[in-house]
């Protein structure tokens, strides 16, 4: 009995870790991705030092993602974390570019 119960907190822990491993990695690539695209769409510079800038920054946001998604309490909160601030950038950055301001 106690032999399956430590088996499942192990599996637990090793789907936990899997998923703040996928979310460090994906989700931090994603994450740094909106930002390097709307830095590029919505500074008021010249286009060139736009994307620059925007470059420069998703690698500080991308090393964010990846800290926060081993530093918080539980994998759950690290998708949650990144749907809350990814979606309505995504969203903004594509009616931005489809239809919206410029």
């Amino acid at each position: 009995m106690a032999r399956r119960k430590a088996a499942g907190i192990q599996s637990t822990r090793v789907l936990e870790i899997t998923s703040r491993t996928v979310a460090a990695v994906f989700g931090g690539y994603a994450m740094a991705a909106l930002v390097a695209s709307a830095f590029a769409r919505w500074l008021p510079v010249a286009r060139v030092e736009a994307v620059i800038t925007g470059m420069l920054s998703s690698f500080a946001v991308y090393a964010t993602v990846v800290i926060l998604a081993f530093a918080m309490r539980s994998a759950t909160r690290v998708w949650l974390w990144l749907a809350a601030f990814g979606l309505p950038l995504a969203g903004a950055l594509a009616w931005s570019m489809h239809g919206g301001a410029t």
